[in-house]
């Protein structure tokens, strides 16, 4: 899904014992034993009681705000512990100038410990409102986002069927990354697509792609009519500038077709080899009235395909790609599709080192043989199908 994120970790907790309520009550409490112990060693005199009005904004950075008050309390109580025991000074500096100044220093310290507490407590208010604005909106986003891009799988006729979305960004997983699998009179049909962008607009358009896909891949008789309903939805949509590439599979008895506007050539395993699927001529992608010629090959038992996003393509350490059809059949061709897809992502993080450039979008298919249901009539451009 393009919303998969959650919030980062240090956020304003709801609860007092969140991970961003412990870093902040852990840095506060830190630096006013410090402060203390400084203070400490140098008496009599309070001279250090204004680096205490540091503790409640320290505290502010990370925690709930009546933590932040709570510091803040502690604060002032330990500084004015110290300014009471100024003013009990040995007989010998009871009345140095030096010694009443500092004493009359220390208590205007301590009203700066005050207003700080105040003033800290006020910002971490309006931090946890903030926060928490967002990740309702971040939550709102991933519902209206799990609408628009629904699981597939685990079997969609004869293909079993895994999707899987890895984000580049780990507190909000937002792009135009898309995928749908649909089993419908003329067979299974799946579309991955990736919309040129990010944010909000590519989400819309992503939205209304797989809007328009999911009705006419149940009208439509062939692929290239579906192209052309797309391309149609999308030109209407954008601007100049903007488009979406995309990949079209059908699997009607058997017979696999791929029609490609301007995507990433989907892979397929078979015994242990790994074939790019290149379409037999280049088209633009949706939005420039792609001419698409399809590509068909015949399916046996156990074939795997892999669909993807070209996030995939540029991941990269040190300037070296992830190595994808050399490594495909180790890490797809065992398990389920489910499993492949994880030990694909497993080995794809670790290789980039947890720094991925782009999302990426997967979809991993298996072809189990006739199913042995009702017989589905091989697509009309198939080489040599009018005489079979």
């Amino acid at each position: 899904m393009l919303f998969g994120g959650t919030m980062p970790t240090f956020m304003a907790g709801r609860h007092p014992l969140s991970p961003g309520n412990r870093a902040g009550i852990g840095a506060a409490l830190t630096l006013l034993m410090i402060v203390s112990v400084v203070e400490y060693t140098e008496g009599p005199h309070a001279r250090y009681v204004g680096l205490l009005a540091a503790v409640p904004f320290v505290a502010a950075v990370f925690a709930a705000w009546q933590l932040v008050l709570g510091t803040g309390v502690l604060a002032t109580v330990v500084g004015a512990l110290f300014v009471v025991l100024s003013r009990v000074p040995p007989p010998e500096v009871a009345h140095d100038p030096v010694a009443q100044g500092l004493e009359a220093a220390g208590l205007v310290n301590l009203m700066g410990v005050v207003l700080a507490t105040g003033v800290a407590a006020a910002g971490a208010t309006v931090r946890q409102r903030q926060t928490e604005k967002i990740g309702e909106l971040l939550r709102l986003a991933a519902v209206a986002q799990q609408a628009v891009l629904r699981p597939i799988g685990p079997q969609v006729g004869a293909l079993a069927v895994a999707g899987r979305y890895i984000s580049a960004t780990a507190a909000a997983d937002i792009g135009g990354d898309l995928y749908e699998a649909l089993n419908t009179p003329y067979g299974v049909r799946i579309i991955i697509g990736d919309v040129r962008g990010k944010g909000l607009d590519a989400v819309r358009l992503a939205s209304i792609v797989l809007g328009s896909y999911r009705h006419v891949a149940y009208e439509r008789a062939d692929l290239k009519t579906i192209v052309q309903d797309l391309d149609r939805a999308v030109a209407r949509s954008v601007g100049d500038e903007d488009f979406v590439t995309a990949a079209l599979v059908e699997e009607r008895g058997g017979t696999l077709t791929i029609v490609n506007c301007g995507h990433p050539a989907p892979l397929l395993l078979r015994r242990g080899q790994v074939i790019p699927l290149e379409p037999p001529a280049p088209a633009p992608p949706l939005g420039f009235v792609p001419e698409v010629k399809p590509r068909v090959e015949r399916l046996e038992p156990g074939d795997r395909l892999l669909l993807f996003t070209d996030g995939l393509g540029e991941a990269r350490r040190d300037g070296e790609f992830f190595p994808t059809a050399d490594r495909a059949w180790r890490l797809l061709g065992h398990g389920t599709v489910g499993d492949g897809l994880a030990s694909l992502e497993t080995a794809l993080v670790d290789w980039v080192h947890g720094r991925l450039e782009d999302d990426i979008a997967l979809v991993l298919l298996e072809y189990a043989g006739p199913d042995g249901g009702a017989a589905v009539s091989v697509p009309s451009w198939e080489v040599g199908a009018a005489g079979s």
